[in-house]
């Protein structure tokens, strides 16, 4: 059931700063703005200039109010903004002179949440509101950006349209003679179909490579002990994070930092040297890399330009032939000392040394960075938005066997499962829609 209590709550991230912007919605918000004021009335739009007063009618500070009248504000009611000056103390003072007078506090999310019953904005457009407070990179605000002016919501609305005309034409397949149906019509549809599966197979494969976009692409260093992992992290943070020690294993567990990388803020992590542990702490560190380097996006690979090629560099390079999946740069290391090292065996590699200039590798992982962003692919920004895509793709390929044998009322579940999961991503599937469609194309009454 709708809760149409006025809400508010501050819309500025707490501390100190120089305006604090407090924001009431619902239909007593406008007579509280004026109760507070003391104005006789507030021009739509326009930012007006005013004393706030409490209950006892005592000032506590000058503001200006900004109201917006529905259906012409963010969540589609009336909204009155207070920007008050900033500071935790005034800005909770208002917003409890505003709660004395008849509004309750918003629960998390209320404000988009009625935005989106109010039609004003789908559920794609809501993630992308809470992802783009949260964006690490400049490439992520700006997908995120395309999100919130209806690039998803385009992309979900062709694939349902197309879907809607499929379901329509079967159903009436199914009920009528196909003597009202144009004759090229499941030629039509195995060639919606066929465009369908190649957008959300391109879609899903786009997003997959570019999930650390939103949340931060993680980077592993991964070598065996001594190779000069810590002190590769230390360079890329420009300050020592990491003790460095000619001890092996001195790194008994993962140390994960972020930097900032080209337009990217990625997170680094540097492992416990990998190698036979010589006890449990030691082994359960080195366990932990193994993890990291499963759930990096780029791994790092370090190898000793002065030590020769051992079995421990072997079961590095087959740990990542175990991850080829990954974005892999092989670096040899310490090339400012004599070359005992194999170069053979590692093919394509960075040679470089962490004491001196470590430039070509922050180069190297910049272009690899930009590579995974740089798509004009449609791109999914949460879990949710994969499962709905991933489940309408099953759904799709599953569809195509029905129709070949002429099994329209399976050929239809599918199609109706997919629709259903493809509308899920911006705002649920009803099912007047499909009969908006039929009866809107058919003259089928006579």
């Amino acid at each position: 059931m709708f809760d149409d209590n006025t809400i508010v709550a501050i819309a500025t991230a707490n501390g100190i700063g120089s305006i604090s912007i407090i924001r009431v919605s619902g239909k007593d918000d406008l007579p509280i703005a004026l109760k507070l004021s003391k104005k006789a009335d507030l021009k739509p739009r326009l930012a007006t200039l005013s004393s706030i007063y409490n209950s006892n009618d005592e000032p506590i500070d000058e503001a200006l109010l900004i109201y917006f009248k529905n259906p012409f504000s963010f969540t589609g009611e009336d909204i009155v903004e207070f920007q008050c000056h900033g500071g935790i103390a005034i800005s909770n003072i208002i917003m409890s002179e505003i709660i004395k007078l008849g509004a309750r506090l918003a629960q998390p999310g209320e404000f988009s949440k009625r935005a989106f019953l109010n039609g004003k904005i789908d559920l794609s457009k809501a993630e992308a509101i809470a992802k783009i407070i949260e964006a690490r990179s400049e490439d992520a605000v700006k997908l995120l950006a395309k999100q919130l002016k209806g690039e998803l919501t385009d992309f979900v609305n062709d694939i349902r349209e197309d879907l809607l005309f499929m379901l329509a034409y079967t159903e009436v397949s199914i009920d009528y003679a196909e003597d009202y149906l144009p004759s090229d019509i499941f030629e039509q549809i195995e060639n919606k179909l066929t465009k369908i599966k190649t957008k959300l197979t391109n879609t899903l494969d786009a997003s997959k490579r570019r999930e650390g976009l939103i949340e931060g692409f993680k980077v592993a260093i991964i070598g065996k002990p001594n190779v000069g992992k810590s002190s590769l992290l230390n360079k890329l943070l420009n300050f020592d994070r990491a003790i460095i020690s000619d001890i092996a294993g001195t790194t008994r567990d993962t140390i994960e930092e972020s930097v900032k990388i080209g337009t990217h803020i990625i997170k680094i992590v540097d492992t416990a040297g990998i190698r036979e542990a010589s006890d449990v702490i030691e082994q359960i560190g080195i366990e932990k890399s193994i993890e990291a380097i499963s759930e990096a996006d780029i791994v790092i690979s370090l190898f000793d330009n002065n030590k020769e090629f051992d079995e421990e560099d072997s079961k590095i390079l087959n740990l990542l032939e175990q991850n080829s999946d990954k974005e892999i740069i092989k670096v040899l290391n310490k090339s400012d000392l004599e070359n005992k090292f194999d170069k053979s065996k590692l093919v394509e590699f960075t040679e470089l040394s962490t004491k001196e200039n470590i430039n070509p590798l922050i180069s190297k992982i910049e272009n690899l960075l930009d590579s995974n962003t740089h798509s004009d692919d449609m791109t999914l920004i949460s879990k949710r938005q994969v499962d709905e895509v991933e489940q309408t793709l099953f759904h799709i390929i599953e569809s195509s066997i029905p129709l070949e044998t002429g099994e329209l009322e399976f050929f239809a579940h599918h199609i109706t499962e997919g629709l259903e999961h493809i509308s899920n991503i911006t705002r649920p599937y009803e099912n007047d829609q499909m009969l908006d469609v039929m009866f809107g194309a058919f003259c089928l009454g006579k």
